[in-house]
């Protein structure tokens, strides 16, 4: 990729998990409000239910986090957590039609795996006891190997889970301490010949970016990964917000990668991959080729949740539990409050523990429809747009920010290809389709929000 071209496109955009980002939520939007979109959700698309579970506490904290984590230290406030995020996951069953059913279940945080797995098979099996699932739903944890001895993978299979995202981060010990993140407690080939003995669905995530990483030694860390054949590999961009989380302020007395440098890792990590048969998925994603996500993708029709990336068969409203929980329905957000004590005091007094959200109007819900197909196909067809969402081509443009001046642009550097039908965003510019939604994205005109850059 041509130096010009990263300095030009390697700008603070947003990274468009959602639309709008969650830096647009406000406080207007309450317990009341959530209540009411929650009963709406009943009869809004998609029908089937996602839930997503927060487990906040980590043994130890990795500067290079940027999620709501903090260490574990009493274990009277763990379980007073514990008990309060079952009661706010019945406070909002029975809001839901139970004709719906379960597609995804996912518990992210933190550390998910810093719980014994008894208390992870109870919040599931209340779960199961209330709704039916969809044949072959997902049923997913993310987990740090660093503390996960044998007995401890064994039990999560027979909680219930069929999908383990285990977080490497990287092979490589030294780039692992600098991060203060703990190596694997057991050897990773180990780990997968347990998991792969048990007929385990299996991602390994990967961070690039990182102080320490060169080219050559992620390198390594990927031709690991390629020879212990995981189904799906994840290959995050290390996203340095010190504004969010202070910790990673130490990362900086290391030292960071230039954005030319974290740019080879990827494109060397890509090849690695694509010449390993992995097939390429949005930005991050490396799946195996008979891997559903490939079949969306081949058809067009890969979707993205609060989740990642989903088929149409799997995606669902999500309905989030815990702190700082964001549950993503048809025309609303929700997010829990980020406090602990906060959260536990609320639902402690049968209240929903909302500290904001936002409720898209129609102009938001196309601009939605569009950067999701951006970030997940790297195409819009407009006529596709326009009648799924029963309006005419001009009335889904005149909703965004779309100048021909600007896709022009885009056009001569050899990032998209566009006319009156479509953009596509070319396969060797994916890494800037987070600039392209930007550009069509009505909300980013004056906006003071700040993103990390799109490379």
């Amino acid at each position: 990729m041509k130096q010009e071209l990263l300095n030009k496109y390697s700008v603070p955009v947003p990274r468009y998990t959602s639309y709008p980002p969650a830096n647009f939520f406000n406080e207007s939007f309450n317990a009341d409000s959530y209540k009411d979109a929650i009963i709406k959700s009943n009869e809004q698309s998609p029908q089937h239910i996602s839930i997503y579970i927060h487990i906040p506490f980590c043994f130890q904290m990795c500067f290079y986090c940027g999620c709501n984590s903090q260490l574990l230290k009493d274990n009277h406030v763990i379980k007073d957590y514990i008990n309060a995020l079952k009661k706010e996951i019945r406070m909002v069953l029975p809001l839901l039609d139970h004709s719906r059913k379960i597609s995804q279940i996912h518990y992210g945080g933190g550390t998910p795996t810093s719980q014994p797995v008894s208390v992870l098979k109870k919040i599931n099996q209340m779960i199961f006891s209330e709704f039916d699932c969809i044949k072959d739903p997902e049923i997913a944890i993310e987990c740090h190997p660093g503390y996960m001895d044998e007995d401890y993978w064994n039990e999560l299979i027979d909680a219930g889970f069929n999908r383990i995202s285990i977080g490497v981060q990287d092979f490589n010990e030294d780039v692992l301490k600098a991060s203060n993140r703990k190596l694997s407690r057991m050897p990773m080939e180990d780990i997968v010949h347990i998991l792969r003995s048990r007929s385990m669905a299996l991602n390994m995530d990967f961070i690039y970016g990182l102080p320490l990483q060169t080219p050559e030694s992620f390198a390594e860390t990927i031709n690991k990964a390629i020879s212990l054949k995981p189904d799906r590999i994840v290959t995050f961009s290390y996203a340095h917000v010190p504004w969010v989380n202070e910790l990673q302020k130490n990362l900086e007395k290391i030292g960071l990668p230039s954005v030319s440098i974290k740019n080879e890792i990827y494109e060397t990590t890509k090849k690695l991959l694509t010449d390993a048969g992995y097939k390429t998925i949005g930005l991050d994603h490396f799946v195996l080729p008979n891997d559903e996500l490939y079949e969306a993708l081949e058809s067009k029709a890969l979707h993205r949740n609060f989740q990642g990336y989903c088929t149409r068969r799997t995606t669902g409203q999500v309905y989030a539990f815990g702190i700082t929980g964001i549950s993503q329905l048809a025309t609303a957000y929700s997010q829990n409050t980020k406090d602990l004590s906060t959260y536990i005091s609320q639902v402690n007094a049968g209240q929903y523990p909302i500290a904001k959200g936002y409720i898209l109007n129609k102009e938001e819900q196309i601009t939605r429809e569009i950067i999701s197909a951006l970030m997940c196909n790297y195409t819009v067809n407009w006529e596709d747009i326009a009648t799924r969402m029963n309006l005419s081509v001009a009335d889904v443009k005149g909703a965004l920010n779309y100048k021909e001046e600007v896709l022009t642009d885009f056009a001569k550097d050899g990032i998209i290809k566009f006319d009156n039908d479509y953009i596509t965003v070319l396969p060797d510019a994916a890494p800037f389709v987070r600039n392209v939604a930007a550009s069509l994205d009505k909300l980013m005109l004056n906006s003071n929000k700040r993103y990390s850059k799109s490379v």
